[in-house]
């Protein structure tokens, strides 16, 4: 069984940070489980790690793809699978984090996606459908044929609803008939991150200020003269699509702000969905001062309880290392 930290929470409440500094403190490193931060180019708008962070501790699953590439769980569950076994392999200890949901559990209870390639075809004529009878349309067609995918999808997340009736058509069989379970080989800890709605918030509204200041327009503008369309996957990103319009002259930037933030603090909701805090097998963690220290506590018991293995193993198992010795990632 190979041990697995886990780091889930909604977005901006600091688990990027915090797996920063697990990774330094127990000589780790970290699988990125977000769907945006695997492209190239989108830096600002994703709160991608920063180059420096990324120096202090390797980081797997950023920067593999091109803004118009497609993107889907069953590669991130290869990828990331993958990952996790090199950096085991490697005596390191393995850390996921991010606020993709559908890919935590995913990766945590070990589904088997069906095999469904993209149809352009489909996607074509239900975007079509989306335009002429808006998103709804599309949700309460896959609400009508599959409630409990429908139930963890946000209905405004054309993406996703399009990918579900993919599998839909291809299949002949709802999305959550044709997705199996096979338990993978981790033995885990899944620390969640919250706090009060209110700090969320002001966390994401401050996040949305930070990364105007960073340059998210010339970020933007940059994608679009590149030829990186409105319809390409990355741009129908929060942040993205709202900057995007308001280059096109329908919104201020002001007006752009607002409805980013207003989109985040939405989405920040719905993470809730997938992240729920009753879950028992979550170690909820408020944010605040004493963090850090209640995070490494928690790590450490569930290191210690690892089996008695000979060195080696011990050490791949992700060993704390003595307050002599050099952490490096």
């Amino acid at each position: 069984m190979v041990p697995l930290i886990v780091i889930l929470g909604p977005t901006a409440v600091g688990k990027s940070n915090l797996a920063l500094r697990l990774a330094l403190a127990f000589n780790g490193e970290i699988v990125n489980a977000d769907s945006r931060q695997v492209y190239r180019l989108m830096d600002i708008g994703t709160a991608k790690p920063s180059l420096e962070d990324q120096g202090q501790v390797p980081h797997h699953l950023i920067d593999i793809l091109n803004p118009d590439q497609e993107f889907s769980l069953a590669l991130f569950l290869e990828l990331a699978h993958q990952a996790i076994q090199d950096i085991h392999r490697r005596g390191k200890l393995p850390i996921a984090t991010g606020g993709t949901g559908q890919y935590i559990w995913a990766l945590l209870e070990g589904w088997q996606v069906p095999h469904a390639p993209p149809n352009a075809r489909l996607r074509q004529e239900l975007e079509e459908k989306a335009k002429q009878g808006g998103t709804e349309a599309l949700y309460k067609r896959l609400s009508e044929i599959d409630p409990e995918t429908a139930s963890r999808v946000d209905p405004r997340n054309l993406r996703r609803v399009i990918r579900a009736l993919e599998i839909y058509h291809s299949t002949g069989k709802a999305p959550s008939a044709v997705r199996r379970k096979q338990p993978p080989p981790y033995h885990r800890l899944i620390i969640g991150l919250t706090t009060t709605r209110e700090d969320l918030y002001r966390r994401i509204d401050r996040r949305v200020d930070e990364m105007l200041e960073k340059g998210l327009v010339a970020e933007v503008h940059d994608l679009l003269r590149m030829g990186y369309s409105s319809a390409s996957p990355c741009m129908s990103s929060m942040g993205y699509r709202e900057i995007t319009l308001h280059l096109r002259g329908e919104f201020t930037l002001e007006e752009a702000a607002r409805r980013i933030k207003y989109e985040t603090h939405r989405f920040a909701r719905h993470q809730y969905a997938w992240f729920r805090l009753s879950d028992p097998r979550i170690h909820w963690l408020e944010v605040g001062p004493d963090l850090d220290l209640e995070a490494e506590a928690l790590v450490k018991e569930f290191l210690n309880a690892c089996p008695e293995r000979s060195r080696r193993e011990s050490h791949e198992c992700g060993r704390i290392p003595s307050t002599t010795e050099e952490n490096s990632p």
